[in-house]
């Protein structure tokens, strides 16, 4: 242990993604002093700087919706808050039906996401078609339309959360790695690293694709798993200039698209594909879905690429967060918080982690009800007693 290294701290942080880094943050904001956050990397060298960035309050569920709403506002805000932002766009987003029973479904989602107080409303088809220009028209059955949902820059968060870490006084150690969790009985005491251990009564357990390691780590299993995502980048073209081309979630197929550079930014998950580390872009997996892309938005049939990336994002197996204390022993670990975006890091991470930093400093949050998002939800198998979220990519239904 070096002499600088700090000794104890009021909390600390374990990750240092969009769930990690935010969280740290909101435990200074909250008037805790002394605050850590351990990364095994650098900042935002995970899931954080390859995602997609999309950021949409449309959730399926009651959790979902109340987490994209804070989010999205969140994003909205930092400018004013923080002096800097990640680059946050409303740019509407549209949810199209293809069936009856998808038609039904949105239309019992919307009355859901009205309720909580989300700027949402059916559109008809060739209202639909009149607000996406750049979309082949006669496609769908309608859809749901949120004006408020947009994206973020992804390196840009890693900025905004960076710059806001260092200025808060957070204390960052990067390049240390987790290498295990200390106990007394039921309570923690501390955490030790590859660079010391460090005594706090508080730790917050993030990773997003890596959060099972995490765990195990600690001791504990956590059914939370990572699963290849692709995103490409088309070349340019008019007909997929911004003011053309709001935002899609095709659920049905698990496609979305975005503006980007002139193109479109589009994104997709092989729901065949086991849990696993992405080691490389599928292109057999991309030459069988981009026909679907195509036939929605013609423009990008003839376009190449500018852009392609595979990227491990995290997954539970309900789609929903994990949001509660460790579990060892038939019991709750005292001080300690495990924090999950179910992969939903970008739109959810804001959101999940004022949650965990509540639960942390006070044991109790406003932002929504957590009774059933903790571990305890999983049996032995990994499996979940809630019903999954409807609208999600389309990942495992194991975490391996």
């Amino acid at each position: 242990m070096t002499s600088g290294w700090p000794r104890t701290a009021d909390a600390v942080v374990v990750g240092g993604g969009t769930v990690g880094a935010w969280c740290a943050w909101f435990l200074r904001e909250a008037g805790l002093a002394d605050v850590v956050l351990v990364e095994q990397r650098t900042l935002g060298s995970g899931a954080s700087s390859r995602a997609a960035g999309m950021v949409r309050a449309q959730g399926g569920t009651e959790a979902a919706v109340r987490l994209g709403l804070f989010s999205r506002d969140f994003y909205a805000g930092q400018q004013q808050r923080l002096g800097i932002d990640s680059g946050f766009v409303a740019q509407g987003y549209f949810m199209p039906c293809f069936s009856e029973s998808e038609v039904a479904d949105a239309q019992a989602r919307i009355a859901m996401q009205r309720r909580l107080g989300l700027d949402v409303r059916w559109v008809d088809p060739d209202e639909l078609d009149d607000l996406n220009p750049a979309m082949a028209r006669g496609m769908t059955m309608g859809g749901s339309y949120a004006p408020g949902d947009g994206y973020v820059d992804p390196p840009r968060n890693v900025l905004a959360y960076t710059a806001a870490l260092l200025t808060s006084g957070v204390r960052l150690l990067e390049r240390t790695t987790f290498t295990g969790l200390l106990r007394d009985g039921d309570r923690v005491t501390g955490i030790a690293t590859t660079g010391g251990e460090i005594a706090t009564a508080r730790v917050v357990l993030t990773g997003g694709p890596t959060l099972a390691a995490v765990g195990r780590v600690a001791g504990v299993p956590i059914p939370a798993g990572g699963a290849r995502h692709q995103v490409v980048v088309t070349g340019a073209h008019p007909d997929l200039a911004p003011s053309r081309l709001p935002m899609v979630f095709d659920v049905a197929s698990g496609i979305y698209w975005r503006p980007e550079e002139g193109g479109v930014l589009w994104g997709m998950s092989n729901p065949d594909e086991p849990p696993g580390e992405a080691a490389e872009f599928d292109w057999d997996y991309y030459d069988k879905v981009r026909g679907r892309v195509a036939a929605l938005l013609p423009a990008t049939a003839g376009l190449g690429l500018r852009k392609a990336w595979a990227a491990t994002i995290d997954f539970t197996p309900d789609h929903l967060p994990i949001l509660g204390p460790l579990i060892a022993d038939g019991g709750p670990v005292s001080g300690t918080v495990v924090a999950a975006a179910g992969g939903h890091g970008m739109m959810w991470g804001p959101a999940v982690s004022k949650v965990a930093a509540d639960l942390t400093v006070d044991g109790t949050t406003d932002l929504l009800d957590v009774t059933d998002l903790g571990l305890d939800r999983f049996d032995e198998h990994g499996r979940s007693r809630l019903a999954p979220d409807p609208i999600a990519l389309p990942f495992p239904e194991a975490a391996s």
